[in-house]
C-alpha cells in the first residue's frame, strides 16, 4: 500500500473512532421495504425512535430496533456513561442493496421465470444533540 493511501485510510479510521455507529448486513428483505422503516426514525431522538419501532407492524422494524439498541450500546461503551432521554439522536441512517440471489421458478411450457431475492445492508450513526447544535 502506498504512503498516501495508508494516510487516508488512517484518517478514515480515526474519524470512525469518534462517532458511534452500528451496521447490519445481508438482511433478507428488499431495500425498498427497509427504507420505509428507516424513513420513520431518521433524525429522531433514540428513545422516541425505539418506541416507534417497537409498535410498528413492519417486519423490518424489529431488525432496525435491534440495530438501534446495538448503536446505543456502542455509544455507551465509547463514552463510559449511560444514554439518557434527550441526549442522543439518529444522525444518519442509510440502506444499501446487498448482492441479489437469483433463482429460477418453473413456468408454463418448459420456461423458467427468474426470481430475484433481494437483500440489504443498513448503517446507523448516532450522535449527541449537543454536537448537532455546535455544528449548526
Amino acid at each position: 500500500m502506498g504512503v498516501r493511501k495508508r494516510q487516508s485510510a488512517d484518517a478514515r479510521k480515526a474519524a470512525l473512532k469518534e462517532v458511534s455507529f452500528a451496521k447490519l448486513t445481508n438482511i433478507p428483505s428488499s431495500p425498498r421495504k427497509m427504507r420505509l422503516v428507516a424513513d420513520l426514525v431518521r433524525g429522531k431522538e433514540v428513545f422516541r425512535a425505539l418506541g416507534i419501532l417497537k409498535f410498528s407492524n413492519k417486519e423490518a422494524a424489529a431488525r432496525l430496533e435491534k440495530l438501534l439498541r446495538s448503536a446505543i450500546a456502542n455509544w455507551e461503551a465509547k463514552n463510559d456513561r449511560k444514554a439518557q432521554t434527550g441526549d442522543l439522536y439518529i444522525s444518519t441512517i442509510f440502506v444499501d442493496p446487498a448482492p441479489m440471489l437469483k433463482r429460477l421458478r418453473p413456468a408454463p411450457q418448459g420456461r423458467g421465470y427468474r426470481i430475484r431475492k433481494r437483500a440489504n445492508h443498513v448503517t446507523l450513526f448516532i450522535d449527541t444533540i449537543d454536537n448537532a447544535k455546535k455544528e449548526a
